[in-house]
């Protein structure tokens, strides 16, 4: 072992350690983030220590969240990072004033020396960029609302952390240093903000006169590896220009991605970048979980709690009368609330550096890292909590109160579901004047059904006493329209069991569902996408070519025989040995008479007309 590179021993590590945990993770209901997490805390030096350079490496998977950051601006034209200018600074300034205010309040009633309460409240109001968007994309919220106010109060905690690093050398001077001293502090901010801007312009007239050219000069060398080569170029020397003024990174990285938004290489930096971002951002998340230093926790446990569930209440507080401020959604509010509650990444560099100007003792900044990096810990856990346990509740308690039917229904047609596809249905009755009477069990949809003016009634058709009611016993046909299969044979078993004179036309989800339904006696089923995909493949033909006969000729046979194949195959759908076989049959005689048909036209088409 003396003989393997450091390097390599600890790629193998990280990536074993990923590996077995965030699987384990996600099987248990508890996300990637939690896995990643514990995963740095097993290879860590309070777990195993397999890797004690916890540091060296938390620097190195940073670059991660700037990866991610980049990609976000991609999604974000300028145009609309334009209109988000009053969240940005509105929302993010009323969060950063508000968490800065509440905990340092607190803190300077517990007699702490107003510039550590100052430094620990601008600290720990920050949030974790990583932690907020990787939630927010996995659960498709970036472009809602929700999300794009916690994006704006990221956005604005990123463009704040520079002021927050200029204030730490000021404030040993206001404390203890002489006034001539103190006069001479504001000279190095004033040389630092030029510094800024001019590094910001480099980046916006660099995006514009010069990026793009160069990705389309490289483009054209048709080398795909060198397009990934020069995407990570881009983001790295982008964030090596940011790191050299003491700015965010991943503010640089996302105001590189929104310059390149509009360009027509938007989607291949996306592919190229996302298994990087994806691979570094989980070493930052296993990075931060090496880095809880539970010795601090063993000493001051008591403190240590204080600290962790002060400042994540104070959050939670103030973040959620912001979120009712900004009139988000109800259901929303929780997961924006949670994903802002916890302490941030960069709160480590505000922190170490605090300590490095004196301005926080030692001991108070390894308490207030570790309280950030266990509310790190904490955020995911309370997501999976909302996400399983308050939303749900949430939903019924708040969701739209609709009354069932009460009075016997006797319309001749009684749709259950009305989805896309019981819409369909529905609309083409009522526009031929035959009533229906329409079921649903989506509070929801039929809130918005009963806005266009559709009679829509709340309930479960798998209910007898409803299906009375909706006059099951008088109407002619029932169309179960319903997304799930086994909703769907609940219903047909209770029709076809108290309502034998009803027909039944059902929606098939796929093959095995018609089979379950042909074995209860239901002749007339539809696939829910087989005429849209047959109409599709005709299209694909006439592009390719073909005449709109010849392809609607090709798709007519292809629609007859699929459907007789069918037929052939369901009295073998328990034996899936001989319904493989069949199939395999059926489609190679499908092939076979094609091919035969287009050599017999293009035969025709060779032979001389000698009539003519």
């Amino acid at each position: 072992m003396e003989h393997i590179p450091g390097w390599l021993s600890n790629a193998f590590i990280y990536l074993g350690a990923a590996v077995l945990a965030v699987p384990l993770s996600k099987y248990l209901g508890l996300g990637a983030i939690i896995g990643y997490l514990a995963a740095g805390i097993a290879i860590g030096p309070w777990g195993l220590g397999l890797v004690t350079q916890v540091e060296d490496i938390l620097h190195f998977a940073e670059f991660g969240v700037v990866l991610m950051l980049f990609l976000v601006g991609l999604e974000l034209e300028p145009r609309r990072l334009w209109s988000l200018r009053r969240p940005i600074f509105g929302g993010g300034g009323a969060q950063l004033l508000g968490c800065t205010l509440a905990i340092g309040g607190v803190a300077l009633a517990f007699d702490v020396r107003w510039q550590i309460a100052l430094i620990a409240a601008l600290g720990l109001a920050l949030s974790s960029t990583a932690i907020a968007l990787q939630a927010l994309q996995e659960r498709n919220l970036l472009r809602t609302g929700s999300g794009q106010a916690g994006l704006s109060i990221l956005l604005f905690q990123d463009m704040a952390a520079i002021p927050i690093l200029a204030l730490l050398p000021l404030l040993p001077l206001l404390g203890d240093a002489s006034a001539s001293d103190a006069a001479l502090a504001p000279m190095h901010p004033a040389l630092k903000a030029i510094k800024i801007i001019a590094i910001i312009g480099a980046i916006i007239l660099g995006g514009r006169l010069l990026v793009r050219p160069l990705l389309r000069w490289i483009a054209r060398s048709k080398t795909p590896e060198i397009f990934t080569a020069a995407a990570l170029l881009l983001v790295v020397g982008i964030a090596t220009l940011m790191q050299a003024t003491g700015m965010s990174m991943a503010l640089g990285a996302f105001l590189a991605g929104v310059l390149l938004a509009e360009s027509e290489y938007r989607r291949e930096l996306e592919t190229d970048l996302e298994p990087f971002k994806g691979l570094l951002l989980g070493l930052f998340f296993v990075a931060v979980g090496m880095g809880i230093d539970f010795g601090v926790l063993r000493q001051s446990p008591w403190l240590m709690a204080a600290i962790l569930g002060g400042f994540v209440l104070l959050k939670l507080l103030v973040i959620y009368v912001l979120a009712q401020l900004m009139r988000l959604p109800l259901q929303e509010r929780p997961v924006f609330t949670v994903l802002l509650a916890q302490g941030g990444e960069f709160a480590f560099v505000v922190f170490q550096a605090a300590a490095g100007a004196r301005v926080l003792p030692p001991d108070t900044a390894s308490l207030l890292t570790g309280a950030v990096a266990l509310s790190m810990l904490l955020s995911p856990l309370l997501l999976v909590l909302i996400d399983k346990w308050l939303l749900p509740r949430w939903a019924e308690r708040n969701g739209p109160q609709l009354e069932e039917i009460s009075e016997q229904q006797d319309a001749p047609v009684l749709i259950a579901g009305f989805g896309r596809y019981g819409q369909m249905v529905a609309r083409l009755m009522f526009a031929h004047g035959v009533r229906c009477t329409l079921l649903d069990h989506d509070a929801e949809m039929i809130e918005a059904a009963r806005a266009f003016g559709y009679p829509v009634f709340y309930g479960d058709a798998t209910r007898l006493d409803l299906l009375r009611l909706s006059g099951a016993a008088t109407a002619r046909v029932l169309v179960v329209a319903v997304d799930e299969p086994e909703q769907s044979l609940k219903i047909v078993d209770l029709v076809r069991e108290h309502f034998p004179q009803l027909q039944i036309v059902a929606r098939v989800r796929d093959v095995t569902h018609w089979y379950q339904l042909r074995d209860r006696g239901v002749t007339r089923l539809e696939r829910e996408v087989f005429e849209s995909s047959l109409r599709s493949g005709r299209t694909v033909l006439e592009l390719l070519g073909h005449t709109p006969e010849a392809a609607r000729q090709a798709a007519t046979r292809f629609r007859r025989h699929n459907l007789d194949l069918l037929e052939q195959m369901y009295p073998h759908h328990k034996d899936r040995a001989k319904l493989i076989a069949v199939a395999k049959q059926g489609r190679q005689q499908l092939e076979e008479q094609m091919a035969r048909e287009r050599e017999l036209q293009r035969t025709q088409r060779q032979t001389p007309d000698h009539d003519a």
